[in-house]
């Protein structure tokens, strides 16, 4: 009898510590995500585009041989806790003979808003830095053809921050990327590639 009333008094205790356990677990996902969804079913930051797959060809009309204008760009799951968003696009491919570091900027925006959702084609958005030619403006893919690699990459870089950067319009992408150490929350890339027509 004894032994009947130990297992019981055992049972008890732990179908307790069971529902306390569960009953805690759903608080303090609540606290952290406002419902009761496990913490790895919320979003991260993503940077998509309509215009293309990432690792596909970007269309020319973005380039300097049609339009050179940007495309549109998505962007979804900024962090809780972010100020601003930065989006940087360059070209890690640029020979050596032309560049010693082999990156050009075609691209650099601020302190854009962390409600920010898209960035319509020919748009902007926050402040534009400097690209690598100097001018505060998106600039196309262009590889020159007389340089290998005929194809390159063309990397679209998103950064949701904790804070607004202190920069004017203009900042190169050094000055942002040193601006921003420290304070990234999460990042998301977009890579598309172009190779120029043959003439």
């Amino acid at each position: 009898m004894r032994n009947t009333y130990v297992l019981i008094g055992l049972s008890v205790i732990i179908v307790g510590a069971g529902a306390w356990y569960a009953f805690n677990r759903n608080s303090i996902n609540y606290r952290q995500n406002g419902n009761l969804t496990s913490s790895s079913e919320s979003m991260t930051l993503s940077l998509t585009s309509p215009a293309f797959q990432t690792g596909t060809s970007i269309p020319s009309q973005f380039t300097c041989d049609a339009e050179n204008v940007s495309p549109p760009l998505s962007i979804a799951g900024v962090p809780e806790g972010a100020k601003s968003l930065v989006l940087i696009m360059d070209d890690p491919d640029v020979p050596k003979a032309l560049k010693p570091d082999s990156v050009f900027d075609h691209w650099a925006l601020f302190n854009i808003s962390p409600e920010t959702k898209e960035i319509a084609q020919a748009g902007s958005a926050g402040t534009a830095g400097a690209n690598g030619a100097g001018k505060n403006q998106y600039t196309g893919p262009c590889p020159p053809r007389e340089y290998e690699p005929s194809e390159h990459r063309y990397f679209f870089k998103l950064y949701a921050l904790d804070i607004m950067l202190d920069l004017p319009a203009g900042a190169s992408k050094a000055d942002v990327l040193q601006a921003m150490e420290g304070h990234v929350l999460e990042q998301a890339e977009l890579m598309g590639k172009y190779r120029r027509a043959s003439q």
